[in-house]
C-alpha cells in the first residue's frame, strides 16, 4: 500500500508539472555564423599580411617578380577602365565552358555507369587525356578551332570534364543498398529506379565533382585566353607582363582568384538549396 501510495503521488505531481513550451525548430544551415564571415576574412587578412612582410617587410622576393600588395591595390585602382570589362569577360567564358563541361560531363558519366563494356573500352582513353598537361594543347588549338571563343571553351572542357565524369559515374555505380532494395521491392522500372533512386542518391558526390572542376574552368579560361584574341584577363596577364608592368598583371591575377572564390561560393549556395536532405542527414562537423 505505501508504495502504490508513492506511486500516485509521484503520477499527480508529475501531471501537475507544466509543461516546458516546445522550443522552435532550428533549420540547418540556413541561418548565416559570425564565423562563416569572419574567418574567410581573418585568413584573407593573414595572406595579405604574410605577402607584404615577404615583399616590402623582409624583401625575401624582387618587386618584378612578386610586386607588394600596396603596388598592386594601385595598379588594380588605375586601370579598372581595362580589367573590369576583361573580368566580365572571363567570367562569362568560365561559366558556359563550365555548363557546358557540366552537361557533357553527367552524360558520359552516365553512359559509363550505365554499362561495363562502355566503361572498360573508354576509361582509358578518358584517363590517357586527362593525363597529358592540356598547356600543351594551348598552340594546337588555335590552328585546329581558330581565334574567339572556341580555344578558350575547348581548354575549360578539357580541364573540367574528367572530374565530373569520374563523380557522375561513381555515385550511380554506388547506390546505397537498401535504396536500390526498396526500388526493386516496388517493382520500379529501370527509369523509375533511375529517377527515383540512383540518380538522386548520386547527386551528392556528382557535386564533388562539380565543385572540384569549378577552380578547373577559371584556369581553363585564362589559359584558353592565352591563345584567343578575346581581351580577358588571361591575355591581360600576358599584355602587361610582356611590357615589364607586372603589377598589374598581378591585379588580374587576384581578379581571377576573386572570380574563382565567387563562383564556387555561388555552387555550393546551389548544392545547399537543391540537395537540403543531405545537410539534414549526416552529421555535423
Amino acid at each position: 500500500m505505501d508504495r502504490r501510495r508513492e506511486e500516485d503521488t509521484l503520477t499527480q505531481s508529475t501531471e501537475a508539472r507544466p509543461e516546458a513550451p516546445p522550443r522552435p525548430a532550428v533549420r540547418r544551415g540556413m541561418a548565416v555564423r559570425p564565423a562563416a564571415v569572419g574567418l574567410p576574412a581573418l585568413g584573407l587578412v593573414i595572406a595579405v599580411a604574410a605577402w607584404w612582410l615577404v615583399t616590402s617587410g623582409l624583401n625575401l622576393v624582387h618587386p618584378a617578380a612578386l610586386p607588394p600588395p600596396q603596388a598592386v591595390g594601385k595598379s588594380l585602382a588605375g586601370t579598372t577602365e581595362v580589367l573590369l570589362p576583361a573580368l566580365g569577360i572571363t567570367t562569362w567564358m568560365t561559366v558556359f565552358g563550365f555548363l557546358l563541361s557540366s552537361a557533357a560531363g553527367v552524360l558520359i558519366g552516365m553512359a559509363l555507369a550505365a554499362s561495363r563494356r562502355v566503361e572498360r573500352m573508354f576509361a582509358p582513353l578518358l584517363v590517357a587525356v586527362n593525363a597529358v598537361p592540356k598547356i600543351a594543347f594551348g598552340p594546337l588549338l588555335v590552328v585546329a578551332v581558330g581565334w574567339g571563343q572556341k580555344p578558350i571553351l575547348t581548354m575549360v572542357f578539357l580541364l573540367c570534364f574528367f572530374p565530373i565524369v569520374l563523380s557522375t559515374a561513381t555515385g550511380l555505380t554506388t547506390t546505397p543498398a537498401d535504396l536500390a532494395e526498396l526500388g526493386r521491392s516496388l517493382n520500379a522500372s529501370w527509369w523509375q529506379s533511375f529517377r527515383k533512386v540512383r540518380f538522386p542518391a548520386a547527386l551528392p558526390q556528382i557535386f564533388v565533382g562539380l565543385k572540384v572542376a569549378m577552380p578547373l574552368a577559371a584556369i581553363g579560361a585564362v589559359i584558353g585566353e592565352f591563345y584567343s584574341d578575346r581581351p580577358g584577363l588571361g591575355y591581360q596577364i600576358l599584355q602587361y607582363n610582356g611590357v615589364g608592368d607586372t603589377a598589374t598583371a598581378w591585379a588580374a591575377i587576384v581578379l581571377v582568384a576573386l572570380m574563382s572564390i565567387v563562383l564556387y561560393a555561388v555552387l555550393s549556395l546551389v548544392e545547399r538549396l537543391a540537395l537540403p536532405w543531405v545537410r539534414a542527414t549526416t552529421s555535423a562537423r
